[in-house]
């Protein structure tokens, strides 16, 4: 008995010593991001590309109605958000640069929308997944009030907790890759770009 019981505690330390350890970049240490700035479309190309971030996802966040579709969460009934959320890999970019890159992607002042979208379906927020990214969250919105960066104005982006995404139809999924000329389009005449120089001069993102 006292020989099978070695055996198994030797054969056990041995799987530990030989398991791999987890890269980065693994499943196991990637991490989510989700947040809502107005048109997703945009906010899709503010995270794409950034050094550390594996993928962008639009999608709908925020609201009662499960697996909600387009025309629903653009009549303001579904209580959702156009959100992106954010996987990325903490050994390469922190949350606190993604709060950085959000920040600049949006007009923090603006109560009732974005830009030339309005309706709560295009409010600005940051769903937190856990209660650092609530902390980090908040801490960089009261930075951000207290630099008086944008005047005097109030700073009405909403911190609330990460309940549920759902990802939007695949058409909008990487839309300034399919549709360029529209994706542009949009964008300028929304006066998107405009308003951010305004609020974030160098800044500003793109």
């Amino acid at each position: 008995m006292r020989v099978r019981t070695l055996m198994i505690v030797l054969a056990s330390t041995l799987l530990v010593a030989v398991a791999p350890p987890v890269q980065a970049g693994s499943p196991r240490s990637l991490a989510k991001a989700t947040f809502a700035g107005g048109c997703f479309w945009c906010m899709e190309t503010a995270f794409e590309g950034v050094p550390g971030v594996v993928s962008v996802t639009s999608g709908y966040a925020g609201g009662r109605e499960e697996n909600p579709t387009y025309e629903q969460v653009s009549s303001s009934s579904t209580g959702h958000a156009e959100s992106v959320q954010v996987l990325y890999d903490p050994a390469r970019i922190d949350y606190t640069r993604l709060l950085h890159i959000f920040w600049r992607n949006i007009d923090p002042t603006s109560a009732k929308g974005q830009f030339c979208d309005r309706g709560g379906q295009y409010r600005s927020v940051i769903f937190h997944h856990d209660a650092t990214q609530k902390r980090l969250a908040e801490e960089s919105k009261q930075d951000l009030e207290r630099s008086k960066r944008l005047g005097r104005q109030p700073i009405v982006t909403e911190i609330v907790p990460f309940t549920a995404f759902y990802p939007a139809e695949e058409y909008h999924q990487d839309f300034y890759r399919k549709d360029p000329v529209r994706y542009r389009s949009y964008r300028e005449g929304c006066g998107r770009d405009r308003r951010l120089r305004e609020l974030w001069g160098e800044e500003a993102g793109h």
